[in-house]
């Protein structure tokens, strides 16, 4: 990703690489989810909707991609740099952290090291403010330009501790989800 770029002209590029329409899906009130050749399809809440403008803006960000292993990294990266105050992410990530310990483990690990070291963008309520913004900048806010740390067992231990909770933290989420 050209690091000069805004964060709105990555994104629109992201969107049309991977055929997600001009607005990302957001109109959509069932998006498609394609796992191992199988698609399904899962509902387009307001909390998904929420979560994925920031996801999408991640993927941008990470250079992560969305097949599987990119899903499985991003979700690592994720839940290690902290996305638990939206549900939506909580539970989408997890569940993909569990599929890459399956399919692509070292990658996994690597992508949680990663993201214990650096922040995201879950902080904030929107990012539509950043959009005018370049990607180098974001990146380097983020911490994303340093050469990320070696996994350990600490890693190890929290995305197996994660995987062991995720029950837990998906009924936590939906509490949380109604609530609001």
């Amino acid at each position: 990703m050209d690091p000069t770029s805004t964060l709105a002209d990555a994104r629109a590029d992201y969107w049309e690489r991977n055929h997600f329409g001009a607005d990302g899906g957001d109109s959509l009130a069932w998006v498609p989810v394609k796992v191992v050749g199988v698609t399904f399809k899962i509902p387009n809440t307001a909390g998904r909707k929420r979560a994925v403008r920031i996801h999408d803006l991640h993927h941008v960000l990470t250079g992560y991609d969305t097949t599987l292993r990119g899903e499985a990294e991003i979700g690592a990266w994720e839940l290690a740099s902290g996305c638990l105050r939206w549900p939506a992410a909580q539970i989408l990530n997890t569940g993909a952290l569990a599929m890459g310990m399956l399919i692509a483990p070292r990658r996994t690990l690597r992508a949680w090291a990663r993201g214990r070291a650096t922040t995201n963008l879950y902080t904030l309520d929107t990012v539509d403010h950043l959009l005018p913004r370049q990607v180098g900048e974001m990146r380097d806010e983020l911490g994303l330009d340093a050469p990320p740390p070696r996994a350990n067992v600490r890693d190890l231990l929290g995305v197996a501790a994660t995987i062991a909770f995720a029950p837990l933290l998906w009924i936590g989420s939906l509490a949380l989800a109604k609530r609001r």
